[in-house]
């Protein structure tokens, strides 16, 4: 059927060599590193392991945090494979065209869309109030109604929030280098921030913080109505805290501290040697902010009791509780840092896939121009911008934000499938990495993802639907009568 037409590796391969579409190859496999380590270190760092630990695994957080870098990592070995075979821009979105067909590619390019777009948008919400909070601390306080979102706390427009988005999309036009030079700055002082707090907290641990490591467990209240999580409406499972049940049901949560690797797969375009430094962009981002993670939840709970932990900013908090307010005001600056990077990946990442589905039809070919001087799909670019820029400064984003995970476990699950399919259908192909113990790893990537997806509320789930729906008509509508593929295999 036409809907599930392949785009074949050599198609693929070969349209990025197409004059007016190709990309600058300026990156290098530390570059990647740092684009994901840059993208992953967010708010999960700053933010999730007091509300975890507090509610969820106890002092045994960092054993969430373990847990879930191993579910992320089963799904990075699917990427790592699949990246370096098929070395272009587009991510899951390519990965799909080349297995599954033009009508799952467009879904899982749509999903993409809407994850890396409204992510964008929160995180920049959340690098405005952390930026508001530290011009308030040095006596230069904003008005609420352009620093806080709309509706919140007296907000209309959040300002900084667009001024940080415009000028995150300045720096990807100017060059994938620049931004490479510009994150590696921001990274070293976010992960400099992140060192300093696991060694200063080691000199404040409490051996008696630690018990129990892993509490007894407890019942909670079930959830009622399109608030509840899947699994229980589903499976009738009451929601528990603490005890190993806590640990797992903490999995679900922290697994969202490294949504953000995938990212790195965007970028193939511009990889010097994409076959090698894929993989080791992919894997190496996610390992190291793996151990990042661990040790600052281990430190965290060792300073202050976990029921103690202040879940808004459980880091610089236990340290005010200690009497060493200086810290915080240094975590601030270093999440300040962190959410700057995170911006700028998430937005690199949009523009690529927008990019790539413009350079294969199915949205507006002109989208898919690249800059002659910058060599940057500079109209994606812009355009993705200030689409970002008005979600961030325009619109209450609290309901949506679990969209962006749901997105990205779907485009998990699919590359995870998608591998097992191209080890079967193109068993020719050249794999620069070869993702072990197939179909193994993939079955086991898809059951993780699936029990985390099941884990997000019902309300989460039918706005993904109705994304999905939307998507659906626009292929038809648009997508499948411009289809590049469609065309030259109509043309006699």
């Amino acid at each position: 059927m036409s809907l599930f037409r392949t785009k074949t590796v050599e198609e693929s391969v070969r349209d990025t060599e197409a004059p007016g579409h190709r990309l600058r190859r300026d990156l290098s496999a530390l570059d990647l590193t740092v684009f994901g380590v840059g993208v992953i270190i967010g708010t999960g760092i700053f933010v999730l392991t007091g509300q975890v630990a507090k509610e969820k695994a106890g002092p045994a957080v960092a054993i969430s945090f373990v847990l879930a870098a191993v579910v992320c990592g089963l799904a990075a070995l699917c990427y790592a494979e699949f990246a370096s075979t098929v070395p272009v821009a587009g991510s899951a979105y390519t990965f799909s065209y080349a297995t599954l067909g033009e009508l799952p590619a467009w879904i899982i390019g749509w999903d993409l869309i809407l994850e890396l777009a409204l992510a964008a948008a929160v995180v920049a919400v959340g690098w405005s109030g952390y930026a508001a909070s530290l011009l308030d601390s040095v006596g230069l306080p904003l008005p609420a109604s352009i620093a806080n979102p709309p509706g919140q706390d007296g907000g209309v427009v959040n300002v900084p929030a667009i001024l940080l988005v415009l000028g995150v999309t300045a720096v990807l036009v100017l060059g994938v280098k620049l931004t490479s030079r510009v994150n590696a700055v921001v990274v070293t002082i976010k992960v400099a921030v992140v060192l300093l707090v696991i060694v200063a907290g080691l000199f404040f641990i409490r051996a008696e913080n630690y018990t129990p490591f892993i509490p007894p467990a407890e019942s909670t209240p079930a959830v009622e109505g399109a608030k509840a999580p899947l699994l229980q409406v589903l499976f009738g499972i009451t929601p528990v805290s603490f005890g190993w049940f806590g640990i797992f049901a903490a999995v679900s949560i922290v697994f969202f501290a490294y949504i953000g690797f995938d990212i790195v797969a965007t970028a193939a375009e511009e990889a010097r040697r994409p076959q090698r430094d894929l993989p080791i962009g992919l894997i190496g981002s996610l390992a190291i902010t793996a151990v990042l993670y661990a040790a600052v939840s281990l430190v965290v709970v060792g300073m202050q009791n976990y029921r103690q932990l202040s879940e808004a900013a459980p880091l610089a908090d236990a340290f005010k509780a200690l009497g060493h307010p200086g810290f915080a005001t240094v975590i601030s600056i270093g999440a300040v840092a962190g959410l700057t990077t995170v911006v700028l990946i998430l937005l690199l990442g949009q523009s690529r896939v927008f990019f790539a589905m413009s350079r294969d039809g199915l949205l507006p070919g002109w989208l898919s121009a690249v800059h002659p001087r910058f060599g940057t799909p500079y109209r994606s670019t812009v355009l993705m911008g200030v689409i970002a820029a008005a979600l961030a400064g325009f619109i209450p984003l609290a309901a949506l934000a679990e969209l962006v995970n749901i997105g990205t476990l779907f485009a998990f699950v699919v590359v995870s499938v998608a591998v097992v399919v191209l080890r079967r259908t193109r068993p020719d192909l050249p794999r620069a990495f070869r993702a072990p113990l197939v179909p193994l790893v993939p079955v086991l990537s898809v059951l993780g993802c699936l029990f985390v997806m099941l884990n997000l509320p019902v309300e989460t789930w039918l706005r993904f639907l109705a994304w999905m729906v939307i998507g659906f008509a626009l292929y038809f509508v648009y997508g499948r009568r411009h289809s590049r593929l469609g065309t030259a295999r109509r043309t006699p």
